[in-house]
């Protein structure tokens, strides 16, 4: 005797799987420029926009829809924020997965500021509510700087998760680790190129990044890799004039020295820090739900 009919467990778990889904999801594209941008914007139950939206930058070359921010991205649209997921171009029309290491990188660390205005200006087109902006590993360091040098009359908070730090050995050291020579060499050329507006041009070495083989323009490669403290996140967060949120993992050894780095900067007020033990650079499976909880606690504060 069957106690359950196959056809009404084919329903259930639809059901199930459906309320695990946002309300509504749909890629969103513009073209503020010569590039095609592209988004994920998850709507939350009974949300519009209107009610305010969590606009998310990713990492180091990477997108949207990687694991750390699927996940996140879910949990949030499950405490009622909406959710627009943003893949930087990183010089490619329409990009979506991680970036192809064997694709000449023309791409700039400065490139996602204009990229984050762009999409700014679409959500206030939409007639959006209050903006939070959050950035994961160098996308913090980017939110970082597009609130300190640029802002927007719709940002309301910055959340960074594990943004970068810089010092200048920390960059050589990490240069040579990856590449197999030192970086001075190679800066010197870069620089000496652009000055003479060869940027575009790509150098004889190869190497950018975590791409050892990767060929690289003059102009990319100085824009990674020149000398300049405000890489370091944690030095630029007095420029920012609306409230902070840093998180790090206990357990990250990309960003190692950010709660050093954090010492005698949070107030609790305009500044809040907070370590999520266990967590490593990518807060992955059950450490989401730790920085939702961080997140609404903040977001709450008004």
């Amino acid at each position: 005797m069957r106690l359950f009919h196959p056809l009404a467990f084919t329903f259930v778990l639809f059901a199930l799987l459906a309320a695990a889904l946002p309300a509504a999801a749909e890629e969103v594209r513009i073209k503020p420029g010569a590039l095609t941008l592209n988004a994920q914007l998850d709507m939350a139950s009974d949300k519009t926009l209107k009610d305010g939206v969590v606009l998310i930058v990713h990492g180091t070359l990477a997108h949207n829809d990687m694991e750390t921010l699927k996940t996140l991205r879910g949990v949030l649209n499950d405490r009622g924020l909406n959710t627009l997921a943003i893949n930087l171009s990183l010089a490619i029309d329409d990009r979506h997965g991680m970036y192809d290491c064997k694709t000449p990188h023309r791409h700039r660390h400065l490139d996602a500021l204009d990229e984050i205005s762009a999409w700014m200006d679409w959500l206030k087109g939409q007639g959006a509510g209050p903006v939070v902006l959050l950035g994961h590993s160098r996308g913090g360091n980017q939110a970082a700087r597009y609130v300190a040098e640029r802002g927007n009359g719709l940002l309301r908070k910055l959340v960074l998760m594990a943004p970068t730090t810089w010092s200048a050995d920390k960059a050589a050291q990490g240069f040579e680790k990856a590449h197999g020579r030192p970086l001075g060499p190679d800066l010197e050329t870069a620089e000496a190129m652009t000055k003479a507006g060869k940027g575009d041009m790509l150098l004889e070495k190869p190497g950018l990044l975590y791409c050892p083989t990767a060929k690289v323009s003059a102009a990319s490669f100085v824009s990674y890799y020149r000398p300049d403290p405000r890489f370091d996140t944690p030095s630029i967060l007095s420029e920012i004039n609306v409230p902070v949120l840093i998180m790090a993992g206990s357990n990250d050894t990309v960003v190692a020295d950010l709660p050093a780095k954090m010492a005698g900067k949070a107030d609790g007020k305009r500044i809040t820090f907070k370590v999520i033990d266990g967590a490593d650079h990518f807060f992955l499976d059950l450490y989401a739900e730790d920085v939702a909880d961080a997140m609404e606690a903040f977001l709450a504060e008004g």
